[in-house]
């Protein structure tokens, strides 16, 4: 057998290093660059509007993204093609509502989705004013998710649903108009079923405080949810040629139940070239998987941006009425 040359040496015993004068180079303004000066960002000034702050952004990485992703939600304005917002429980708990409405108020929502965690908070927000106990504390002595009144006005808008046959969202959104209820004004589910826009909820049973009560009704729950999951995917079909679809901070609830509509809208129509994009602290699997990239591999754009919700939302929305000239 042949023996392998491990290291080939000089005559004299040194091992041999590559010639450096012999490499065939090129000078750097001839060659193909990712980033030249058009690219660069410009310093903002104290007076600039949102698009002019857009605008000044560099050109490159998740600020090329972020441009390219508002001029996404712009074309898809202009061809009347709706923009979804899908919303974990944290959008609500970082006091994000009011963004929200107000891009509601300015036709910018044309669905909007919640996991149960996040109907759960917006609901308390609608009587009280207030929600997110602290979990920790009251876990120690079994009090955490044990207050009655939120379990009782979770029920009667579960309720409302199960009588009149609609899904969990506009059952709640339902409920949140009618009587006393102080802080309405601020509800994403009632205000949302005011301005007649789908407002769909995906309960997990189990996994929400409103299921350690006796109130629960565990079947009428259910179907209401299936019945907004039906809603979805038939929404999903309005997608199709430009489409887009914003979520922020499900990891897996949303992510899961999109994938599902949409495999059923694609099952009945052609829905294509959707953009799509991920909003969250850290990128989970599920959203980067189902929403940003399965979706949009036969065509369209998935993005991904990580940060904080309470500065990311905020920016977003300013951005499209910057855009849009709002």
């Amino acid at each position: 057998m042949r023996k392998r040359t491990v290291n080939r040496k000089e005559p004299g015993g040194a091992v041999r290093a590559a010639d450096l004068g012999r490499l065939r180079r090129h000078q750097a303004a001839r060659r193909h660059t990712r980033v030249d000066l058009t690219h660069f960002a410009k310093p903002p000034q104290r007076t600039d509007t949102a698009a002019a702050f857009i605008r000044k952004l560099p050109g490159v990485l998740k600020a090329a993204d972020w441009q390219e992703l508002i001029t996404a939600i712009a074309r898809a304005r202009r061809l009347k093609k709706p923009v979804f917002w899908l919303c974990g429980a944290h959008v609500i708990k970082c006091g994000l509502s009011p963004v929200i409405l107000d891009l509601m108020r300015l036709g910018l929502v044309d669905l909007l989705a919640f996991n149960g965690a996040g109907a759960i908070h917006d609901l308390e927000i609608a009587f009280d004013g207030c929600t997110s106990e602290d979990v920790a504390a009251g876990l120690r002595d079994g009090s955490f998710g044990m207050a009655r009144d939120t379990a009782e006005r979770f029920a009667a808008g579960v309720a409302i649903a199960k009588r009149e046959g609609i899904g969990l969202g506009d059952g709640l959104g339902r409920f949140l108009n009618t009587g006393r209820v102080p802080y309405r004004r601020h509800s994403l589910l009632a205000q949302g079923v005011r301005a007649g826009i789908p407002v769909l909820v995906f309960p997990a049973i189990g996994a929400e405080i409103v299921a350690q009560h006796p109130e629960y009704d565990g079947a009428a729950v259910g179907a209401a949810g299936h019945l907004d999951f039906r809603i979805l995917a038939d929404q999903c079909r309005r997608l199709n040629g430009g489409g887009v679809v914003l979520h922020f901070g499900s990891a897996v609830i949303l992510p899961e139940v999109f994938l599902k509509a949409l495999s059923v809208a694609r099952n009945q129509r052609r829905v294509e070239r959707l953009v799509t994009a991920n909003f969250d602290m850290i990128q989970h699997y599920r959203p980067n998987t189902n929403i940003v990239a399965r979706p949009t591999a036969g065509g369209g754009k998935g993005f991904s941006f990580t940060g904080h919700h309470e500065l990311l939302l905020p920016l977003l929305a300013w951005s499209i009425k910057g855009r849009l000239r709002l």
